[in-house]
Protein backbone atom coordinates (compact mmCIF):
# COMPACT_ATOMS: atom_id res chain seq x y z
CA UNK A 1 0.00 0.00 0.00
CA UNK A 2 1.56 3.36 -0.51
CA UNK A 3 2.19 6.12 1.31
CA UNK A 4 -0.46 8.56 -0.48
CA UNK A 5 -3.09 6.23 -0.15
CA UNK A 6 -2.72 6.39 4.01
CA UNK A 7 -3.34 10.50 3.76
CA UNK A 8 -6.23 11.39 5.76
CA UNK A 9 -7.16 14.22 4.34
CA UNK A 10 -9.33 16.49 6.40
CA UNK A 11 -13.39 17.28 5.47
CA UNK A 12 -14.31 20.24 4.10
CA UNK A 13 -16.77 22.63 5.57
CA UNK A 14 -18.95 24.61 4.05
CA UNK A 15 -18.06 28.17 4.79
CA UNK A 16 -21.56 30.31 5.09
CA UNK A 17 -21.57 33.15 2.84
CA UNK A 18 -23.02 36.22 3.81
CA UNK A 19 -26.75 36.25 5.11
CA UNK A 20 -29.46 38.43 6.93
CA UNK A 21 -28.65 36.74 10.42
CA UNK A 22 -25.17 34.53 11.12
CA UNK A 23 -22.66 33.79 13.55
CA UNK A 24 -24.83 32.56 16.09
CA UNK A 25 -27.73 34.43 18.24
CA UNK A 26 -25.67 35.62 20.71
CA UNK A 27 -23.01 37.33 18.70
CA UNK A 28 -26.02 38.86 16.90
CA UNK A 29 -27.54 40.22 19.90
CA UNK A 30 -24.64 41.54 21.37
CA UNK A 31 -23.89 43.00 17.41
CA UNK A 32 -27.06 44.89 17.54
CA UNK A 33 -27.41 45.92 21.24
CA UNK A 34 -24.00 47.59 20.73
CA UNK A 35 -24.67 49.11 17.52
CA UNK A 36 -27.98 50.43 18.82
CA UNK A 37 -26.22 51.80 21.69
CA UNK A 38 -23.82 53.88 19.76
CA UNK A 39 -26.35 55.38 17.16
CA UNK A 40 -28.03 56.30 20.09
CA UNK A 41 -24.94 57.77 22.10
CA UNK A 42 -24.11 59.87 18.74
CA UNK A 43 -27.47 60.87 17.91
CA UNK A 44 -27.77 64.26 19.17
CA UNK A 45 -23.93 64.28 19.70
CA UNK A 46 -22.48 68.30 19.72
CA UNK A 47 -26.05 69.64 20.06
CA UNK A 48 -26.89 72.13 22.97
CA UNK A 49 -29.73 69.99 24.08
CA UNK A 50 -28.64 66.81 23.39
CA UNK A 51 -31.32 64.09 23.46
CA UNK A 52 -34.34 66.44 24.56
CA UNK A 53 -34.17 67.40 21.14
CA UNK A 54 -36.24 63.96 20.51
CA UNK A 55 -38.46 65.01 22.61
CA UNK A 56 -39.06 68.71 21.74
CA UNK A 57 -39.51 67.80 18.33
CA UNK A 58 -43.12 66.19 18.62
CA UNK A 59 -44.29 68.54 21.21
CA UNK A 60 -43.40 71.00 19.03
CA UNK A 61 -45.36 69.58 16.25
CA UNK A 62 -48.00 68.87 18.37
CA UNK A 63 -48.42 72.79 20.06
CA UNK A 64 -48.91 73.59 16.33
CA UNK A 65 -51.47 71.42 15.73
CA UNK A 66 -53.60 71.82 18.68
CA UNK A 67 -53.95 75.50 18.08
CA UNK A 68 -54.85 75.05 14.18
CA UNK A 69 -57.26 72.43 15.17
CA UNK A 70 -58.49 74.45 18.22
CA UNK A 71 -58.40 77.79 17.97
CA UNK A 72 -58.61 78.24 13.76
CA UNK A 73 -60.73 74.80 12.51
CA UNK A 74 -61.74 74.63 16.39
CA UNK A 75 -63.00 71.01 15.54
CA UNK A 76 -61.06 69.91 18.69
CA UNK A 77 -62.88 71.32 21.17
CA UNK A 78 -65.66 68.90 20.46
CA UNK A 79 -63.59 65.87 21.22
CA UNK A 80 -63.19 64.33 24.40
CA UNK A 81 -59.39 64.86 25.81
CA UNK A 82 -58.67 65.67 21.74
CA UNK A 83 -55.09 66.95 23.38
CA UNK A 84 -54.06 63.71 25.27
CA UNK A 85 -55.00 62.16 21.94
CA UNK A 86 -53.86 64.18 19.53
CA UNK A 87 -49.70 63.62 21.53
CA UNK A 88 -50.20 60.07 21.76
CA UNK A 89 -50.95 59.51 18.39
CA UNK A 90 -48.21 61.98 17.37
CA UNK A 91 -45.61 60.33 19.05
CA UNK A 92 -47.40 56.29 18.47
CA UNK A 93 -46.83 57.67 14.45
CA UNK A 94 -43.04 59.32 15.07
CA UNK A 95 -42.11 55.95 16.50
CA UNK A 96 -43.18 54.55 12.76
CA UNK A 97 -42.32 57.41 10.88
CA UNK A 98 -38.48 58.11 12.36
CA UNK A 99 -37.54 54.51 12.36
CA UNK A 100 -38.65 53.62 8.65
CA UNK A 101 -37.06 56.95 7.82
CA UNK A 102 -33.93 56.66 9.34
CA UNK A 103 -33.83 52.81 7.89
CA UNK A 104 -34.17 53.97 4.24
CA UNK A 105 -30.40 54.40 3.74
CA UNK A 106 -28.86 52.72 7.00
CA UNK A 107 -27.80 49.65 4.87
CA UNK A 108 -25.99 52.06 2.00
CA UNK A 109 -24.42 53.98 5.17
CA UNK A 110 -22.90 50.86 6.55
CA UNK A 111 -21.32 49.77 3.63
CA UNK A 112 -17.89 49.29 5.33
CA UNK A 113 -19.53 46.60 7.96
CA UNK A 114 -21.70 45.08 4.98
CA UNK A 115 -18.40 44.56 2.86
CA UNK A 116 -17.39 42.11 5.71
CA UNK A 117 -18.67 38.48 4.94
CA UNK A 118 -20.26 37.52 8.16
CA UNK A 119 -21.83 40.79 9.56
CA UNK A 120 -25.34 39.82 9.65
CA UNK A 121 -27.12 42.36 7.76
CA UNK A 122 -30.07 42.52 9.66
CA UNK A 123 -28.20 44.10 12.66
CA UNK A 124 -28.46 47.55 10.76
CA UNK A 125 -32.22 48.37 9.93
CA UNK A 126 -32.63 46.97 13.92
CA UNK A 127 -30.26 48.81 15.16
CA UNK A 128 -32.15 51.49 13.97
CA UNK A 129 -35.77 50.65 14.70
CA UNK A 130 -33.86 49.61 18.41
CA UNK A 131 -32.53 53.18 18.58
CA UNK A 132 -35.60 54.74 17.84
CA UNK A 133 -37.24 52.36 20.70
CA UNK A 134 -35.14 53.74 22.89
CA UNK A 135 -35.90 57.28 22.60
CA UNK A 136 -39.53 56.47 22.32
CA UNK A 137 -39.76 55.08 25.53
CA UNK A 138 -37.79 58.32 27.42
CA UNK A 139 -40.55 60.28 25.70
CA UNK A 140 -43.18 58.07 26.96
CA UNK A 141 -42.77 59.49 30.34
CA UNK A 142 -43.11 62.59 29.80
CA UNK A 143 -45.61 62.24 27.13
CA UNK A 144 -48.51 60.77 30.10
CA UNK A 145 -47.49 63.42 32.79
CA UNK A 146 -48.59 65.88 30.15
CA UNK A 147 -51.70 63.48 29.41
CA UNK A 148 -53.14 63.41 32.77
CA UNK A 149 -52.50 67.09 32.99
CA UNK A 150 -54.87 67.52 29.93
CA UNK A 151 -56.95 65.92 32.10
CA UNK A 152 -57.49 62.24 31.17
CA UNK A 153 -58.15 59.73 33.95
CA UNK A 154 -55.68 56.62 34.65
CA UNK A 155 -57.22 53.55 33.80
CA UNK A 156 -56.57 49.66 33.70
CA UNK A 157 -56.43 49.26 30.16
CA UNK A 158 -52.95 51.67 30.56
CA UNK A 159 -51.62 48.03 30.54
CA UNK A 160 -52.66 46.94 27.66
CA UNK A 161 -50.66 49.99 25.90
CA UNK A 162 -47.34 47.50 25.02
CA UNK A 163 -49.28 45.51 23.20
CA UNK A 164 -49.79 48.25 20.93
CA UNK A 165 -46.77 49.53 20.72
CA UNK A 166 -45.60 45.72 20.11
CA UNK A 167 -47.82 45.41 16.89
CA UNK A 168 -46.26 48.85 15.53
CA UNK A 169 -42.98 47.91 16.45
CA UNK A 170 -43.33 44.71 14.20
CA UNK A 171 -45.24 46.92 11.50
CA UNK A 172 -42.42 49.09 11.71
CA UNK A 173 -39.01 46.77 11.42
CA UNK A 174 -40.64 45.07 8.60
CA UNK A 175 -41.00 48.27 6.67
CA UNK A 176 -37.77 49.38 7.82
CA UNK A 177 -36.26 45.95 6.74
CA UNK A 178 -38.28 46.18 3.02
CA UNK A 179 -37.18 50.22 2.31
CA UNK A 180 -33.05 49.18 3.65
CA UNK A 181 -33.32 46.33 1.07
CA UNK A 182 -34.82 48.42 -1.66
CA UNK A 183 -32.95 51.81 -1.36
CA UNK A 184 -30.25 49.22 -2.22
CA UNK A 185 -31.04 48.54 -5.71
CA UNK A 186 -33.15 51.86 -6.44
CA UNK A 187 -32.18 54.56 -4.82
CA UNK A 188 -35.30 57.14 -5.81
CA UNK A 189 -37.00 54.65 -2.51
CA UNK A 190 -35.69 57.76 -0.14
CA UNK A 191 -38.20 60.43 -1.85
CA UNK A 192 -40.83 58.63 -2.75
CA UNK A 193 -40.70 57.30 1.65
CA UNK A 194 -40.59 60.81 2.49
CA UNK A 195 -43.90 61.38 0.32
CA UNK A 196 -45.86 58.50 1.22
CA UNK A 197 -44.89 59.05 5.05
CA UNK A 198 -46.68 62.08 4.83
CA UNK A 199 -49.28 60.91 3.08
CA UNK A 200 -50.06 58.26 5.83
CA UNK A 201 -49.78 60.74 8.65
CA UNK A 202 -52.98 62.50 7.34
CA UNK A 203 -54.28 58.75 5.95
CA UNK A 204 -54.27 58.08 9.31
CA UNK A 205 -56.63 58.68 12.37
CA UNK A 206 -53.76 60.79 14.22
CA UNK A 207 -55.54 64.43 14.03
CA UNK A 208 -59.05 63.37 14.10
CA UNK A 209 -60.62 60.14 15.33
CA UNK A 210 -62.07 58.53 12.40
CA UNK A 211 -65.95 58.62 13.14
CA UNK A 212 -65.32 62.37 11.92
CA UNK A 213 -64.27 61.93 9.33
CA UNK A 214 -66.51 62.39 5.94
CA UNK A 215 -67.89 59.08 4.53
CA UNK A 216 -65.83 58.21 1.57
CA UNK A 217 -62.82 59.27 2.85
CA UNK A 218 -63.38 57.28 6.29
CA UNK A 219 -63.78 54.28 4.25
CA UNK A 220 -60.18 55.02 2.73
CA UNK A 221 -58.81 55.79 6.13
CA UNK A 222 -60.37 52.64 7.90
CA UNK A 223 -58.40 50.35 4.79
CA UNK A 224 -55.30 51.79 6.18
CA UNK A 225 -52.96 49.04 8.40
CA UNK A 226 -52.11 51.89 11.20
CA UNK A 227 -55.81 52.54 11.87
CA UNK A 228 -56.87 49.73 13.92
CA UNK A 229 -53.81 50.56 16.49
CA UNK A 230 -54.73 54.34 16.76
CA UNK A 231 -58.15 53.57 17.18
CA UNK A 232 -57.41 50.99 19.86
CA UNK A 233 -54.71 53.23 21.08
CA UNK A 234 -57.37 55.84 21.70
CA UNK A 235 -59.91 53.93 23.57
CA UNK A 236 -57.46 51.94 26.04
CA UNK A 237 -55.35 55.11 26.71
CA UNK A 238 -57.20 58.17 26.37
CA UNK A 239 -61.23 57.73 26.25
CA UNK A 240 -62.93 54.45 27.30
CA UNK A 241 -66.21 55.48 25.49
CA UNK A 242 -64.69 55.78 22.35
CA UNK A 243 -64.86 53.49 19.79
CA UNK A 244 -62.06 50.89 19.67
CA UNK A 245 -60.88 49.28 15.96
CA UNK A 246 -63.88 47.07 16.18
CA UNK A 247 -66.66 49.57 17.09
CA UNK A 248 -65.20 51.99 14.16
CA UNK A 249 -65.80 49.71 11.42
CA UNK A 250 -69.00 48.14 13.24
CA UNK A 251 -71.51 46.45 9.99
CA UNK A 252 -68.46 46.81 7.47
CA UNK A 253 -66.30 43.86 8.88
CA UNK A 254 -64.42 44.67 5.38
CA UNK A 255 -62.69 47.54 6.71
CA UNK A 256 -61.41 45.15 9.78
CA UNK A 257 -59.88 42.68 7.33
CA UNK A 258 -58.40 44.86 4.69
CA UNK A 259 -55.95 46.37 6.66
CA UNK A 260 -55.27 43.47 8.85
CA UNK A 261 -54.84 41.35 5.91
CA UNK A 262 -52.43 44.07 4.69
CA UNK A 263 -50.71 44.59 7.95
CA UNK A 264 -49.52 40.87 7.67
CA UNK A 265 -48.71 41.07 4.35
CA UNK A 266 -45.97 44.34 4.72
CA UNK A 267 -44.68 42.03 7.57
CA UNK A 268 -44.47 38.68 5.90
CA UNK A 269 -43.50 40.74 2.36
CA UNK A 270 -40.34 42.57 4.38
CA UNK A 271 -39.09 39.55 6.07
CA UNK A 272 -39.15 38.19 2.68
CA UNK A 273 -37.54 40.65 0.95
CA UNK A 274 -34.57 41.40 3.23
CA UNK A 275 -33.45 38.48 3.35
CA UNK A 276 -33.67 37.21 -0.41
CA UNK A 277 -31.50 40.38 -0.64
CA UNK A 278 -29.04 40.42 2.20
CA UNK A 279 -26.74 37.90 0.32
CA UNK A 280 -26.03 40.06 -2.85
CA UNK A 281 -26.06 43.46 -0.88
CA UNK A 282 -22.42 44.25 -0.55
CA UNK A 283 -23.07 43.34 -5.20
CA UNK A 284 -25.18 45.74 -5.53
CA UNK A 285 -23.20 48.55 -3.10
Amino acid sequence: MSLATDVQHPELKEIRGPAAVGGGARRFFDLLWLTALTQFKLGYHGTVLGFFWSLLRPLLLFSVLLAVFTQVFRFGDEIENYAGMLLLNIMLYGLFQDATSAAVQSVVQNESVVRKMQFPRLVIPLAVVLTTMMQFSLNLVVVFVIIIATGVQPVWTWVLLPLIIAALLLLTTTVSMLLSALFVRVRDVAIIWAVLATVLFYASPILYPIEIAPDGFRDIVALNPLTPLFEQAREWIIDPNAPGAMEAVAGNELLLIVPVALYVAICVAGVWFFAREAPRVAEEL
